[in-house]
């Protein structure tokens, strides 16, 4: 991590702005998996899944203060604090990433971390990554999957992510959760993340943060919130986490969210049907952490969320809470460039000390992403044609020769200890940067 392209500053805009949106009508059909539609340019992003998986690192800060953590308990607030600091980047990014060809990788090295991405399987499609540090190390895949459902547009991120805080030799997994895109054939486009986030704390305490992730009401009082406990193994509840994915996490001890609560069951003996008596029953239901409604349902009834239709503020603060993570402004063109933040304006960037020793396989030499990128969505379509049929192409030739499976260049199946489970883990040797010694095939 002490490349000096990591000390460098980084572009905070692309070449040319981005396209306008546009219809979903004419590529959709309900309940198809979208992973297996080939979609117009028009609807990409100029950044490959793999970029999109790297984007995880953006608040890589949060690993390298759990490990500052001298308990078990303040270690997971800051690793669930990145956790849901991983989804932010997602908000009103509408563009689909660029499906990676098989053998695709990408990598970031920054000054506190590297992560090397690796396209490992098509069908299904999985993406492999490996990030590390001198405090942590942070592996999976992804396994995405996209459905259509008339009104929304699901999005599946399968695959379980593990985080190893080297000086505690703990580790902590979770799965990833669902986002809902709404309105996408009629209406204003939003989405929201949907379900519940456990998080399994190994080889320490064995505590567990659990979070739900709560859907917008019909009024959207409770868009974008987050909110659960830390527990142990007697399911004791220690800390209180709350906030929103898109903005910040703040965390307080249980007792402040029960006093919380009994003020406002206090209030609420004023006169029933008197306004402060509404005002309290939405304030009550507001700090309540609630079940989540399934991801195929666009709207919810939700009663307490609008009382007689009256406009109820949300309790955003509990006293005594403690910011674990705050979200980082968008620049101010952001709308210009697909919505991205400052972070993913830079990951598609190559430099000329870059181009001497990047792997040739890099999402960032993929020549269908840097033609939209550049504003050329004809160049880019053609290109993206191009590099799909020589694809169809190269796994009918694998076909036709025996025993010639395709083998992952840098990842390898093996078990997660944690899990039990199945996963894609690093075999290493990426970094030594041996390339031309290397029989690579030209994906590209």
């Amino acid at each position: 991590m002490t490349n000096e392209t990591s000390k460098r500053p980084y572009r905070t805009t692309l070449p040319v702005p981005g396209h306008s949106e546009v219809n979903l009508c004419s590529v959709l059909s309900l309940g198809k998996d979208l992973s297996k539609i080939t979609m117009p340019v028009i609807f990409n992003e100029p950044l490959s899944f793999l970029q999109r998986v790297a984007e995880y690192m953006e608040y890589a800060k949060l690993l390298k203060q759990a490990s500052e953590q001298e308990t078990p308990i303040g270690r997971l607030q800051y690793v669930a604090a990145f956790a849901v600091s991983a989804l932010a980047s997602n908000w009103e990014r509408l563009g689909k990433p660029f499906n990676p060809i098989l053998g695709e990788t990408y990598e970031l090295e920054r000054e506190d971390f590297r992560i090397v991405c690796e396209q490992v399987s098509h069908h299904p499609p999985v993406s492999a990554f490996h990030a590390d540090s001198k405090d942590f190390v942070f592996h999976g895949s992804i396994r995405p999957k996209l459905k259509f459902w008339g009104k929304s547009i699901e999005i599946h991120p399968k695959g379980i992510v593990t985080v190893e805080l080297l000086k505690w030799k703990e580790a902590y997994t979770w799965q990833n959760i669902n986002c809902i895109l709404h309105n996408v054939l009629v209406g204003q486009l939003w989405m929201e993340q949907l379900g519940s986030l456990e998080i399994k704390q190994s080889g320490g305490a064995n505590l567990k943060a659990t979070l739900s992730f709560k859907s917008g009401s019909c009024n959207g009082k409770d868009l974008h919130r987050v909110e659960g406990f830390i527990t142990d193994q007697e399911k004791k509840k220690l800390l209180f986490l709350y906030g929103k994915w898109t903005e910040r996490l703040k965390v307080c001890e249980p007792s402040l969210y029960e006093d919380a609560l009994e003020r406002v069951r206090r209030e609420a003996k004023s006169p029933q049907g008197s306004p402060g008596h509404k005002k309290v029953l939405a304030r009550l239901h507001s700090l309540k952490v609630g079940a989540f409604k399934p991801s195929h349902q666009d709207t919810i009834d939700d009663p307490s969320a609008s009382i007689d239709g009256e406009d109820t503020p949300l309790i955003e603060d509990i006293p005594g809470s403690i910011t674990l993570w705050e979200v980082v402004p968008r620049p101010p063109n952001s709308a210009e460039y697909y919505q991205f933040t400052t972070f993913a304006m830079s990951l598609n960037e190559i430099t000329p000390e870059m181009e001497k020793s990047l792997c040739p396989t890099d999402s960032r030499l993929r020549p269908d992403i840097r033609k939209l990128e550049n504003g050329d969505q004809d160049g880019a379509a053609a290109e993206k044609g191009r590099l799909e049929e020589k694809q169809r192409e190269t796994r009918k030739d694998r076909k036709h020769k025996k025993g010639d499976e395709w083998t992952p260049r840098w990842f390898q199946l093996g078990t997660n200890p944690y899990t039990d489970q199945m996963d894609w883990f690093y075999a290493g040797g990426y970094w030594d940067r041996n390339y031309s010694n290397m029989d690579m095939e030209d994906i590209f």
